[in-house]
């Protein structure tokens, strides 16, 4: 996977639900499905889903935008394809605000290796540091799927592991793996 995109990825983030527009709104669906139904652990255990489900998450998740709580970032390659996206969230709670959680971070499968997760994880690193003033970032990935490795390569430390806390099947549990990113 390369470190820096082979083609410049345009980063955008959102803060509001009026910023995010119907197209926008049916790419992050398309995206999420496209994502999901290839094998991607990104918020949808179990695939094939369809576009009506992607799209109540979607609306879910943009519905609670909000600058000091939900930020959307998205990468657009350079010829305005989107590329891929996350959710980073805080929680107001005075205890735990000084840290978020990045969520759904996804990238076509088209376009893995072009490095816009990484931009995606950069840009979201300053944006939680220098906008939110967070301290510390977390985030739980789904064990055997290869996801501990990309994130580690990005300064995650794997903190933790719920052994056999998610059930795909019978006979098919896997550990969520619980990673930290600190200092920011």
């Amino acid at each position: 996977m390369a470190d820096v995109p082979q083609e410049p990825a345009l980063l955008q983030e959102f803060t509001s639900p009026d910023q995010v527009g119907p197209e926008l709104e049916q790419l992050l669906a398309e995206c999420w499905v496209e994502v999901t139904n290839s094998g991607g652990a990104a918020g949808f255990p179990f695939p094939p889903i369809g576009l009506p489900e992607a799209a109540r998450a979607v609306d879910a998740l943009v519905a609670a935008l909000a600058p000091d709580s939900c930020r959307l970032l998205t990468a657009t390659t350079a010829d305005g394809e989107l590329a891929g996206w996350l959710c980073l969230r805080r929680d107001p709670f005075d205890l735990i605000a000084h840290w978020g959680t990045l969520h759904h971070l996804q990238t076509r499968p088209g376009v893995r290796g072009d490095g816009h997760g990484t931009a995606l994880l950069q840009e979201v690193r300053r944006i939680a540091r220098d906008e939110m003033g967070l301290e510390q970032l977390h985030l739980a990935v789904r064990g055997g799927a290869g996801l501990e490795g990309f994130y580690a390569r990005h300064g995650w430390q794997e903190v933790g592991r719920w052994t056999g806390a998610l059930r795909f099947a019978p006979e098919d549990d896997r550990d969520e793996v619980l990673m930290l990113l600190d200092p920011l």
